[in-house]
């Protein structure tokens, strides 16, 4: 097992622990590219089954993380939207981009190789959230949209933003930078001209930090951790094209829950 990047610990195989203070009973989980079924290009703990991949190994891979972590995940379609379903009443694969649990043992998941994960929960264990943040999703209000289906004070949310492209590797057009920077002038911050007229690096860590912040999130942490910079963990669809997909998830455990202040 290679050594974790900065602000995760060694879980299992193929599995990282964040480093984020949660309260008694929430558990959340990231998945690496590690020590799974799935060959090249997928290699090798692909848990996507819409990027071309064996169906038998991704089955494999996905029945390996939930012996790993004892909870079931809701996968979702996501389609890089706003749209957020409930996990715990949910059957089949809804089309959302972001999911809220209230449930024991229900696992809100998303899968990425680029996109920003962001994971949330309440001081009170009583909710869990994840969504999936491309910047269409961010713009659209993704994040916004799952505190406000939590259905708590938003002082009383923790989000954690998970793996996703870094600021010096994503280059985006005019479009981008306008359809944030309309809504928020401030959002400007997170744009560096690129070497290309019309072309600008962005920071989704710095755009989602200013969405949850506006939206009165009381605590968030993570974020910085680029998935293009590291092969050895994740996949990244801007690096590799083709590729896996691996999951940032969180669930309430069975049986506990308690509180932070």
């Amino acid at each position: 097992m290679s050594l974790p990047p900065h602000g995760y610990q060694p879980f299992a195989p193929g599995l990282l622990r964040p480093e984020w203070h949660l309260p008694p009973g929430v558990h959340a989980m990231v998945s690496t590219r590690e020590g799974g079924a799935s060959l090249a290009p997928w290699a090798s703990f692909n848990l996507g089954s819409h990027v071309g991949d064996d169906a038998r190994a991704v089955a494999a891979n996905r029945a390996r993380l939930c012996a790993a972590t004892g909870a079931e995940p809701v996968w979702l379609e996501q389609v890089h939207g706003c749209a957020v379903a409930d996990a715990d009443c949910t059957a089949g694969v809804p089309a959302a981009d972001a999911a809220v649990a209230r449930a024991t043992g229900r696992a809100c998941a998303v899968m990425t190789a680029d996109c920003l994960p962001v994971l949330f929960c309440d001081a009170d264990a009583s909710v869990v959230a994840a969504a999936h943040a491309g910047w269409r999703g961010l713009a659209a209000g993704v994040l916004e949209r799952t505190v406000e289906r939590m259905g708590v004070a938003p002082g009383r949310v923790r989000a954690w933003l998970g793996p996703a492209i870094g600021p010096a590797a994503f280059e985006v057009g005019d479009e981008v930078r306008a359809a944030f920077v309309g809504a928020d002038p401030g959002a400007a911050a997170a744009f560096v001209p690129g070497v290309a007229p019309g072309k600008w690096l962005a920071d989704l860590f710095m755009l989602a930090r200013r969405r949850l912040v506006a939206a009165g999130v009381g605590r968030i942490d993570g974020g910085g951790v680029c998935t293009v910079a590291d092969p050895g963990h994740f996949y990244s669809y801007r690096r590799d094209g083709t590729t896996g997909r691996f999951a940032s998830l969180i669930w309430l455990e069975e049986g506990r829950r308690g509180g932070i202040t």
